[in-house]
């Protein structure tokens, strides 16, 4: 590689964006290409996909200079679609090549798009060399590029293109450092879904241009797409946007302070609704996690019987029979943990959710409102009439339940889920899984980066649940503290994993102190 990479590396539109802990707009493909047609009025042409190409092979330059696990001398081998993604392929290939870079591409079918065909006598003019063959092995290669199909793709990976996508997605799990230019090929960017549930390429990173796309980070995507760069390319995103990727600077401001002056009542007293006979592991998980969560007081409301006087490893924790607890004095309830589904539950909900305490409903709480209507009536009307929305935690199965369908189509397209329950309910819906959505009934919609198979136990939507309820008892409006409460628990995995704890093996019980630790370093940090 030489010097020439220099002024590329520098290009004001190739400019590299890390989305983790930034409130990224999230923009589905409607909103991506409305954004390219207006660019594309009042710029030259093939500016916007001479800038991706820039960006990719910036992208590229970056890590074979500082990957020193890589020989810097190995050829990079790209793989060319037909359409703009091939296009984009094809100006990283050249601008490789113009930085000193040893490429091959792969075109087996002739890219069409104008954008495209310019690219292409671009790349020739400057010698890349271009077959239709593909290698037997990728062996030979340091980095191998994936820019066969980008989001316009409405129909399965098929023909040459998808032994080539099981050939890099196999690269992927062994030797790694597979790039893929905007999405990985195959994967539906609004969904997070392979397209028609067939193939899709399995990337180690993922450059992606304009703006963040929500199937990078839920279901499938986040597997498929690796690790996630944004590449603005000049475009600006829309102010108001549909959809965000989660960030504490989402939530943050909402915390209280902890000044001197404080006390314990000054962060709320909170109950954990559950724990009939035989089940209080669930509920006791949840207490201890408010706890952890900066809760001021915890009490736990057992419906059933033979649970523990108290609690040994934190006997702050007050433990109580459900009617020795006076619920309606509490800051905030979450109901539901290890809650049963006995008729005694059914009438605890009937009790506990007029009360005018801002609530979580999780677990056997969320299926008792599938199965009773005036239950389900009561959770809508509180929200819409006396403004008091819950917040429901359900995961894909329970999502299910509670809009009559099944998790097969809450899964196909979660966004959507998220936001029928809300509507639903007049509630802010917390749908649980790999890029947790939460939806708020006021249409504000973020898509959760955090977490791993870490959490993939036990008792950890329980510790989640004590974590949102904990927010809500020290004042917390409901979609932030909901925000937090999945930003934190999943940070917690993450965190865990990182110190070679996880992802197999972390038990739910690990995740509070963890939370607690990552809740003061970004909210209540030290201060000279």
């Amino acid at each position: 590689m030489t010097d020439a990479a220099l002024p590329l590396v520098h290009s004001s539109h190739a400019i590299l964006v890390n989305p983790h802990d930034r409130p990224f707009a999230l923009l589905n493909v409607t909103e991506l290409r409305a954004l390219e047609k207006s660019a594309e009025a009042s710029l030259p042409p093939h500016t916007l996909m001479g800038r991706a190409g820039h960006a990719g092979a910036r992208f590229l330059l970056e890590h074979i200079a500082h990957d020193g696990s890589v020989d810097p001398h190995q050829p990079v081998w790209l793989v060319a679609g037909p359409g703009n993604n091939g296009g984009d392929a094809l100006v990283v290939a050249t601008e490789l090549q113009r930085a000193g870079v040893t490429v091959e591409v792969c075109m087996p079918v002739d890219v069409k798009p104008d954008d495209a065909r310019w690219a292409l006598a671009e790349a020739r003019a400057a010698g890349v060399p271009i077959s239709g063959a593909v290698p037997a092995s990728l062996d030979n290669y340091g980095w191998v590029v994936d820019g066969m199909f980008g989001i316009g793709l409405a129909r399965p990976l098929g023909g040459v293109f998808a032994p080539i996508a099981q050939q890099l997605s196999a690269r992927a799990k062994t030797r790694g450092r597979v790039l893929a230019l905007d999405v990985p090929s195959g994967l539906d960017s609004d969904t997070g879904n392979v397209v028609d549930g067939s193939v899709a390429v399995r990337a180690t990173h993922t450059v992606t241009f304009i703006g963040a796309k929500p199937g990078l980070f839920m279901a499938l995507g986040r597997d498929l797409a690796g690790d996630v760069t944004v590449a603005p390319i000049g475009v600006e995103a829309p102010r108001q946007p549909g959809v965000r990727l989660n960030a504490p600077a989402l939530f943050v401001p909402q915390f209280p302070p902890r000044d001197f002056s404080t006390h314990k009542g000054t962060f709320g007293s909170i109950a954990i609704v559950g724990g009939d006979t035989g089940m209080c592991g669930a509920p006791v998980l949840a207490a201890r996690a408010a706890l952890h969560a900066g809760a001021g007081k915890v009490h736990v409301a057992f419906l059933g019987t033979g649970n523990p006087p108290y609690d040994p490893p934190h006997p702050e924790l007050m433990l109580h029979p459900l009617d020795r607890l006076p619920l309606a004095d509490m800051d905030a309830l979450s109901i539901g943990c290890g809650m049963g589904k006995r008729e005694r539950a059914v009438n605890v909900l009937r009790d506990v959710l007029p009360l005018d305490v801002p609530k979580l409903l999780d677990a056997d709480a969320l299926n008792l409102i599938a199965d009773h209507a005036d239950l389900a009536d009561t959770v809508r009307q509180r929200g819409e009439s006396a403004s008091d929305p819950c917040v429901l935690t359900p995961h894909p199965l329970e999502a299910a339940r509670l809009l009559g369908t099944d998790a097969k189509s809450v899964q196909a397209d979660r966004l959507a889920a998220a936001r029928a329950l809300a509507a639903r309910y007049a509630s802010v819906a917390v749908l649980k899984g790999t890029g947790t959505v939460i939806a708020a009934p006021d249409g504000r919609v973020a898509i959760n980066p955090t977490g791993n198979a870490a959490l993939a136990t036990g008792g950890t939507g329980d510790v989640l649940g004590g974590l949102i309820g904990a927010f809500l008892g020290q004042g917390l409006p409901r979609y932030e503290a909901a925000l937090a409460g999945v930003f934190l628990h999943g940070l917690a995995a993450d965190a865990l994993t990182a110190r070679g704890k996880g992802p197999a093996g972390v038990t739910a019980g690990e995740l509070a102190p963890m939370v607690r630790k990552l809740l003061n370093r970004l909210v209540y940090p030290l201060r000279d």
